[in-house]
């Protein structure tokens, strides 16, 4: 039986640890040490989860309309109630439960758009990135053409003909938003295409959708982040202008666009009817682009220094 080989140490130098661990643990030091994804996924966490179990914690039905109970204040009121902790609006329906099924609305049409936006607009960047010449060309030329029409204009004038839904919101917003992701991965795409993995990776014979799908997408991903995370938050934004326009989602849905839009009429009698779902879009708006910050700090390695 063969003795096991010991690799041999230099006298007076503590043992070092494998490099596996050392690795690892320099990852969580990196994760722990950036404060801004740690607070700003906490507290996107925190309204994914309000928004996965709205059904189990909302203490009442959202739709449901008791209108002897009409803009009732919330529980740090005098006349407030445990029964309503928020308060109700003005159709009696509670505003903690809208609040909880507010959440889904806004996550679903952020998530949504980024990720139609997004694989437009990546697709058209990499690919005048990648090939130049007339593809570029082209792809500047819509993105020149994008960028002369306003968004929420353009978003206004097709809802306004379509009609306002949830669905038609989604598909309009996401449409009408790859423009910045274009303009990124294009530049990204121009700046790894002249790396030299990508200049051996062609002289070895490996086909373009290997070297676009295998080299170039995974070098380009942290600015993908942080551009989704910033139209995710954008999209959120507009959907809560049009709902409060009357041209976004329709009631009875529980918008948070749409809960402001229906309180405006009571702003200086019942503040907190705008107040709470305006505080509550603010905070999701924060979260999002701190965790993105926080997410790109993390992968890009420039940053990390």
């Amino acid at each position: 039986m063969t003795a096991p080989t010991l690799t041999p140490s230099v006298p007076g130098t503590p043992p070092q640890a494998p490099l596996e661990l050392s690795a690892s643990a320099l990852r969580w030091r990196r994760l722990r040490r950036n404060k801004a994804l740690l607070a700003g996924g906490g507290i996107l966490l925190a309204i994914v989860l309000i928004a996965l179990l709205a059904p189990w914690i909302s203490p009442h039905d959202p739709y449901f309309q008791d209108l002897a109970y009409r803009t009732a204040p919330p529980v740090w009121y005098d006349k407030g109630t445990w029964l309503h902790p928020l308060g109700t609006d003005q159709l009696g329906r509670d505003y903690l439960s809208r609040l909880f099924y507010g959440a889904r609305i806004s996550l679903l049409i952020g998530i949504s758009v980024a990720l139609i936006s997004g694989l437009i607009g990546t697709a058209m960047g990499m690919a005048a990135g990648y090939f130049g010449g007339k593809t570029d060309m082209a792809v500047s030329f819509l993105i020149t053409t994008r960028l002369s029409m306003p968004v929420i204009l353009v978003a206004l004038a097709t809802v306004a003909i379509v009609g306002g839904s949830l669905w038609v919101v989604i598909l309009v917003l996401g449409l009408l938003k790859w423009d910045r992701y274009a303009v990124v991965m294009r530049s990204a795409t121009q700046q790894v295409r002249s790396l030299e993995y990508v200049a051996a990776a062609q002289a070895a014979g490996a086909s373009t959708w290997r070297i676009v799908w295998g080299e170039v997408l995974p070098n380009v991903v942290p600015q993908l982040i942080v551009i989704a995370t910033l139209e995710a938050a954008s999209a959120i934004l507009l959907e809560a202008s049009l709902s409060f326009l009357g041209l976004g989602v329709q009631p009875p849905l529980p918008s948070w666009g749409l809960m402001i839009s229906e309180a405006k009429a009571y702003m200086f009698f019942s503040f907190w009817l705008i107040a709470i779902p305006g505080s509550a879009l603010a905070l999701l708006i924060f979260a999002i682009n701190l965790a993105g910050d926080g997410l790109h700090q993390l992968l890009t390695p420039e940053e990390r220094a």
